[in-house]
């Protein structure tokens, strides 16, 4: 990975400067209310930084998928008003995604982005995986630098894949292998151990010769779990399994389902031995569910490993996404070292090592 990252030290003196912040405001809403202010509360150091120096920051982000044109639905009104809460003064521009310019990153969205701006700070590392106009124009021609959120980020995830303690162990669920299969690969080449939960262990175990019932798996993927369970690395996949019967009763079952039953959940069983794993290791990056957690009667698998990342000695890094939003559900998530804000932007760096968004960075005329 060539060039230097730029840091906010490196932009000088802002005092009087009109400082654009790229953030990730992309928060839920129930209507127009914020169910969870996360991601705004995340980034006020940054903002905090730049305005006790003197800076005028204007924020600026996504929210939702408006398709590239004008929608009530995801007005960037609730998250203003919060914002105005929190950081007085701070401008946040209307919604970027309103404009088809910013996933096309158009040359003439990003002009009209910087017009009047003096600087540019990235601190969205959940959009820092897409080569969005806000993400990569900027940095072409604005003084740039990392926020204090995306710095963070940066180091923690590039220090699991350069120099993790170990024994270290990366904990993977969610629904599919071939979502998650750049990471697996990658992984394999740093973890000790890999630990597959979440429907994404069905297909696994069809390749081990296991019957799954009506589970969901993915057939087009069972000669890649074939190859990685031969790989000789040491991969834990469950060894009962929580659902449901072909008569739709609650069940638990073996490493064997039968006709017509569907699996939900790690089983207990298994729960505590993957929680054995993470006690033992001295490094866990865990992204993806072990199963549907929303649904009480599955939400035991992902909470014992939950508690397992509060209760270890290890450093503990969440990969946002659904992983996060359990460790919330289970009021855990204070409790790990590090919860990522973002999913498929953490998993990608992980995988490569670097982003479009650090790219652009480590280009800025100031890099």
């Amino acid at each position: 990975m060539a060039g230097r990252l730029p840091r906010l030290a490196d932009l000088g003196d802002v005092a009087g400067k009109r400082v654009l912040v790229r953030t990730d405001f992309n928060v839920p809403l129930d209507g127009d209310r914020i169910t969870d202010d996360f991601r705004i509360r995340a980034a006020l150091p940054t903002i905090t930084w730049l305005t006790e120096r003197g800076a005028h920051v204007v924020c600026a982000s996504h929210l939702g998928r408006p398709e590239g044109k004008p929608d009530e639905r995801y007005s960037m009104a609730p998250v203003r008003a919060r914002l105005a809460e929190l950081a007085p003064g701070v401008e946040l521009l209307e919604n970027l995604r309103f404009d088809p310019g910013e996933e096309r990153n158009d040359p003439a969205f990003v002009a009209r982005l910087i017009d009047g701006m003096d600087a540019y700070v990235d601190d969205a590392f959940g959009a820092a995986h897409r080569a969005h106009a806000s993400i990569v124009g900027p940095p072409r021609t604005l003084p740039s630098a990392m926020g204090l959120l995306l710095e963070k980020e940066v180091d923690v995830l590039l220090g699991l894949r350069e120099h993790p303690g170990r024994p270290f162990v990366a904990v993977l669920g969610g629904a599919k292998i071939s979502d998650k299969l750049g990471v697996v690969e990658a992984l394999l080449q740093t973890v000790d151990a890999l630990v597959i939960g979440g429907a994404m262990c069905f297909t696994f175990l069809a390749a081990q010769g296991y019957p799954i019932g009506d589970s969901l798996w993915e057939p087009d993927q069972i000669d890649t779990c074939s190859r990685l369970l031969e790989s000789g690395k040491t991969i834990h996949l469950p060894d009962d399994i929580v659902g449901l019967d072909a008569a739709g009763g609650f069940a638990t079952f073996g490493k064997r389902l039968p006709a017509g039953a569907k699996g939900f959940d790690i089983g207990p069983g298994s729960a505590a031995a993957f929680s054995d794993v993470v006690m033992d290791a001295r490094t866990v990056f865990w992204n993806g569910p072990m199963g549907m957690f929303e649904d009480d009667r599955f939400a035991a698998g992902t909470r014992t490993l939950a508690q397992a990342m509060a209760d270890t000695k290890a450093f503990t890094v969440v990969g946002g996404g659904d992983s996060a939003a359990a460790l919330a559900q289970f009021g855990l998530d204070d409790e790990v070292d590090h919860v990522s804000t973002g999913g498929g932007a953490s998993l990608e760096l992980l995988e490569l090592g670097d982003l479009p968004g650090l790219e652009a960075l480590r280009g800025a005329t100031n890099a």
